[in-house]
């Protein structure tokens, strides 16, 4: 094995990033020294000799000045400014992330978008620490500064920030208290207090049916007005011609969404057949979205940017305009569509036999929901409108592929999506788990199978090709979850074995248990986060060496690509105006991933904050009341607990604990009172009072009632019942 100091002169040599694959070959070391491999370039990791480039890439570490110029980007749980280097070279990896400590006494708190020149610690990997030494003046475009205008102060919308701002007079314009507002900072002129901002724009009121959107829309900066130049082609779109695509209206397709669903991109039909009926065949049509969307057109420049739509609870932020996505892109019933289908074979065991993709006409049969078909199954009957055994033979097929999908071992976790449900005036009359059904995952089957054809397919064509890639846990995160295991006498398969299949048994285990939800939380927070990449590297969750997005072109621009990819192999269409990919586009695959990725991640931040403030809403009229809930995180500031009835969660501060020396374990995983003795640990069943609800942060404040010796005393709120 080579030294540490040999390692650090290999990768000082190296004119660019290296795996450990380039290591072991340079070292000539055997597979069965890769373990320690492994170990030693994590330990260089972690000790700042080494900086990792992008997945599974290393190099050099490039080490920041100790002054540096930092950009504050946001804010952690404890409100502290998160900041990056001004200046960074894209091809050294993610920039480094520096955590700024509080300013001084008396100062305010540094707002994202704003510029500090700053006194650097290197803590270790990409992280470091940074300390204010001079505000600078940013000579770009102002920040921007989100939300609530009070009689001449903003309060902001993000629950995590501490920077409040003056507005004067002269500078609120025409807001009144309790409006929703942009603003930009105006030049410091005293060194306390609060910073001087004018509000440049009026969006909303707080309070409002659709407020809660609309504060999600711009916080994250989510475009939402589309160009006039990408509306006037939208609007300018017709009907496809039969010429030159398959004719698929006969074909009983059906397209199957929930109740709420605002676009239908993907219809589904299922067969059996083979020698006694033991096969299947299987037939998923997706709109053909590259017909109307053509590469460099004005259409495409917008949906390039926004990435994918975004959902909210009251409205969706579409990534193309109504006329498309709503209207010649949605399969509705009885109506004539262009699409692009694959139409696939599969064994009795759900192994596919054989695929093929083309162009074609079809017409939907019927709009279904999955709480109908799946009533429908339950009954043995077929729903109006459709022929004799369609629902039969979709379930008879979706079970052959999910044999297949229980012997590849893929990952399934059981985290329960919330669904708020509004009365017609906007207004939270329920907070739901969104159910999980057969005739979803029966979707979910057919979509998987379509999307691994996609990549096998373009892979058979020689074709650029726009992943999903999903990368094993990293060593930090796998570590860290087999700690918590540890602590429910549960194992996990060591780190360079692991298979989606070593989860799900977890997962089998807790199956019942209180701690259930808990668990499948942690293994989820343990994963790496999915992503887009011209580069292959497989699908761990699901267990496929090969997967792309072929579903879902109306909603996510990694789709549309993957379409055009197939047009120009399979040659479905002559030149440009046939929608293929171009040499263009292909040049900036690796930039484009990446902004999809970005613009993803975005829009699910968003739907999150969304549901979080709805709730606080919810709970806002519920103040006082107790809950039954369990410890969901526990930090040096305090508990997170999360609500078993609706999944609301909140805080618990420290200082709202019984008065005693309170010692947090290493791992994070619960702290005790030294004094009283008194522990709290992850997962553990609690009682809790609400004590504040705020929907414009959609922060929740909790009271813990174990430990407290006023809980045995304390009668309910009046006017109010104790809720369990």
């Amino acid at each position: 094995m080579p030294s540490r100091e040999e390692l650090r002169a290999f990768l000082r040599a190296a004119p660019g990033r290296v795996g450990k694959s380039d290591i072991a070959r340079h070292f000539g070391l055997s597979s069965d020294q890769r373990p320690a491999l492994r170990e030693l370039l994590r330990g260089l990791k972690e000790s700042g000799q080494a900086a990792p480039v992008g997945r599974r890439g290393l190099a050099a570490p490039d080490r920041l000045p100790e002054m540096s110029v930092v950009e504050v980007t946001g804010t952690d749980p404890d409100g502290d400014a998160i900041a990056r280097p001004v200046e960074w070279d894209k091809a050294n990896g993610p920039p480094p992330v520096v955590f700024m400590k509080p300013e001084r006494r008396g100062l305010p708190a540094l707002a994202p978008g704003e510029r500090v020149l700053a006194r650097l610690r290197f803590l270790g990997g990409t992280k470091y620490e940074g300390r204010t030494f001079k505000r600078l003046v940013s000579e770009t475009r102002p920040a921007r500064i989100l939300g609530v205008y009070e009689e001449g102060r903003i309060i902001p919308t993000d629950r995590r920030s501490r920077a409040e701002w003056m507005v004067a007079r002269a500078d609120a314009g025409e807001a009144r208290p309790g409006d929703i507002v942009l603003a930009e900072p105006l030049p410091q002129h005293r060194p306390m207090g609060l910073r001087p901002a004018r509000i440049v724009e009026v969006l909303g009121r707080m309070g409002e049916p659709r407020s809660v959107s609309l504060v999600c829309i711009h916080a994250h900066g989510i475009p939402d007005i589309f160009p006039a130049e990408a509306l006037e082609e939208a609007e300018k779109a017709k009907a496809v011609a039969k010429r030159g695509r398959e004719d698929l209206t006969a074909l009983p397709l059906v397209t199957i969404d929930g109740e709420d669903a605002r676009d239908f991109d993907d219809a589904v039909f299922a067969e059996p057949e083979g020698q006694g009926g033991g096969g299947w065949r299987v037939v998923v049509a997706i709109a053909d979205v590259a017909h109307y969307v053509k590469p460099g057109s004005a259409l495409d420049r917008e949906a390039w940017a926004r990435g994918n739509s975004v959902y909210f609870p009251d409205r969706v932020v579409p990534m193309l305009p109504e006329a498309l996505s709503n209207g010649w892109c949605s399969l509705r019933p009885q109506e004539n569509r262009g699409c692009l289908f694959v139409e696939m074979r599969f064994d009795k065991s759900g192994t596919k036999t054989g695929h093929r993709f083309g162009r074609g006409l079809m017409r939907s049969f019927a709009r279904l929901t999955y709480e109908g078909v799946q009533q429908a199954h339950d009954e043995a009957r077929d729903p109006e409108g459709v022929p004799p055994g369609t629902v039969a033979h979709l379930y008879g097929a979706f079970r052959a592929l999910l044999a297949a999908r229980e012997r590849r071992g893929t990952l399934d976790l059981d985290v329960p999506e919330r669904r708020v449900i509004l009365d017609a005036k906007g207004n939270v009359t329920a907070v739901v788990p969104r159910a999980r059904l057969d005739s979803h995952r029966l979707i979910e089957e057919f979509m998987v199978a379509a999307n691994v054809a996609a990549a096998e397919e373009l892979e058979r064509l020689r074709q650029p090709c726009m992943y999903r890639v999903h990368d094993r846990p990293s060593d930090e995160k796998l570590e860290g979850l087999r700690q918590f295991l540890q602590g429910l006498g549960i194992k996990l398969a060591a780190r360079d074995r692991i298979h989606p299949r070593d989860f799900s048994r977890v997962l089998e285990l807790v199956k019942g248990r209180p701690e259930e939800r808990l668990v499948n939380e942690a293994v989820l927070r343990g994963q790496s986060q999915a992503a887009y990449s011209p580069d292959n590297i497989g699908h761990f969750g699901l267990a496929l060496p090969r997967y792309a997005h072929f579903t879902s072109p109306i909603r996510r621009y990694a789709d549309l690509l993957v379409h055009r990819a197939l047009i120009a192999g399979l040659g479905l269409g002559k030149g440009p105006s046939a929608g293929g990919l171009t040499e263009e586009e292909i040049a900036r695959f690796p930039d484009t991933a990446e902004h999809i990725t970005q613009t993803e991640r975005r829009a699910a931040q968003a739907e999150r904050d969304a549901v979080d403030r709805y709730l606080a809403a919810y709970m806002a009229d519920r103040v006082g009341d107790m809950f039954d809930a369990r410890i969901s995180g526990v930090t040096r500031f305090g508990l997170f607990v999360t609500v078993e009835e609706n999944g609301a969660s909140g805080i618990v501060p420290l200082a709202s604990l019984p008065d005693d020396k309170w010692q947090l374990d290493e791992a994070g995983h619960g702290m005790t009172g030294r004094r009283t003795g008194l522990t709290f640990s992850l997962g553990q069943a609690v009682e809790v009072q609400l004590a504040s609800a705020t929907p414009r942060t959609g922060g929740m404040v909790f009271r813990l009632m174990q430990g407290d010796p006023r809980a045995s005393r304390r009668a309910p709120p009046r006017g109010r019942q104790k809720r369990r």
